[in-house]
């Protein structure tokens, strides 16, 4: 059962228009639940707001760059700006020419960001250095590492580039089904190799050439049509180690050795969106609102939470012992590691959480739909 998805939310490779006809909910007109009734703030965690700043509205998916005590990202409009996570202080800013479509990535020297006209542009602080034109739409923020771009296309081609240069240096496509998700995929490294999702894969590749060192299947696309078939890795990836655990779309979570390239363990799961995770414990959110938590030896689940049923939720965030997430209006929700017991919630500007809450130095920082980020700190 399909829910809470917009007739946005999937591409067909090889062709520049957005599959329609899907609706939020399963059935034309229907009705969607009711959010789940939150109740008193049962305030067991002190966290204020310490600073606000505005970088226009996003309506792509923003992945928030952290390096020391900077934060990196970028709006719609093309604005991509670096912030002082203790202040909230502009550290540089650059506007770009285009809409972006995907973005931030960096390592703290260079940013790199894709446009809504399929162009990779690389900056450092001092202003743009080169942009390249790529084969295909770009929904994954690039990934920055040892002076090198990694791009995840939707025509499901990787690609590096040399950050100083902008030179191409290979390139990989892999065969896949006709439909990839209008949102990010998983694309990070792991020690010395280059870990991304190529449908219901995580495969491993050499960063140096492109070559496939490993490849783990997690979910196996079935069913008659090309929706029910599309199982991507979605972004927002759980790393302890060498053991990266990640979600296939509406079908299963499950856990890589990449030092080995095998399965750890698979278990079905029906989310759309990303992981987080510690030692113990593997942490997402269901389609439905359900906050989940599945050990990480293993993928027994050890706790399941309704309370913040059909609230839409995004991917969750590991923080001290609490877990965070965020809503469709805006709040972030701290639930307790060990069951998911609610413990405190902020309010931010009313619009969605649209990027995954990350940590820079000591604050906790959260964009809204409407462009407003927050930094928070504990009391």
């Amino acid at each position: 059962m399909l829910n809470q998805f917009t007739v946005d939310r999937f591409f067909k490779v090889g062709v520049s228009v957005v599959l329609v006809g899907l609706l939020a909910a399963c059935a034309s007109g229907s009705k969607a639940p009711k959010p789940a009734e939150l109740g008193a703030d049962p305030a067991l965690l002190g966290v204020r707001t310490v600073w606000k700043a505005q970088i226009g509205k996003v309506d792509f998916p923003l992945a928030v760059n952290t390096s020391a005590n900077a934060v990196t990202l970028a709006s719609s409009d093309g604005n991509v700006s670096s912030l002082d996570a203790q202040t909230g202080a502009s550290l540089w800013r650059i506007k770009l020419d285009t809409q972006i479509s995907a973005g931030v990535g960096s390592d703290g020297t260079y940013a790199s960001v894709v446009t809504r006209d399929n162009q990779l542009v690389t900056m450092v602080a001092e202003g743009e250095l080169w942009r390249v034109r790529l084969s295909s739409q770009v929904f994954t923020a690039p990934l920055v590492a040892g002076e090198r771009v990694f791009v995840l296309g939707a025509d499901r081609v990787v690609s590096a580039f040399d950050a100083r240069s902008g030179k191409k240096l290979w390139s990989n496509q892999r065969p896949g089904e006709a439909l990839v998700l209008r949102q990010a995929g998983a694309l990070l490294a792991v020690n010395n190799t280059l870990v991304v999702g190529l449908s219901g894969r995580l495969v491993g590749l050499n960063p140096l050439t492109g070559n496939v060192v490993w490849d783990a299947p997690l979910a196996t696309p079935r069913g008659t049509n090309d929706i029910e078939r599309l199982v991507d890795l979605v972004a927002g990836v759980s790393r302890e180690g060498n053991v990266v655990c990640a979600r296939a779309f509406q079908a299963a979570v499950g856990c890589v050795n990449t030092n080995q390239g095998n399965v750890i363990w698979k278990q079905p799961a029906s989310g759309g969106v990303g992981l987080s995770g510690d030692e113990k414990q593997v942490y997402g959110a269901e389609a439905d609102g359900k906050l989940m938590a599945w050990r990480l030896s293993d993928g027994v689940r050890t706790w399941t939470s309704e309370r913040l049923r059909y609230r839409q939720l995004g991917t969750p965030l590991v923080l001290g012992r609490s877990v965070v997430v965020g809503d469709n209006t805006g709040i972030l929700h701290f639930v307790a590691r060990t069951d998911g017991t609610p413990l405190t919630r902020l309010s931010t500007d009313g619009s969605a959480i649209v990027a995954t809450p990350v940590v820079a130095g000591t604050t906790l920082v959260a964009v809204t739909r409407n462009g407003t980020v927050f930094g928070f700190q504990p009391e």
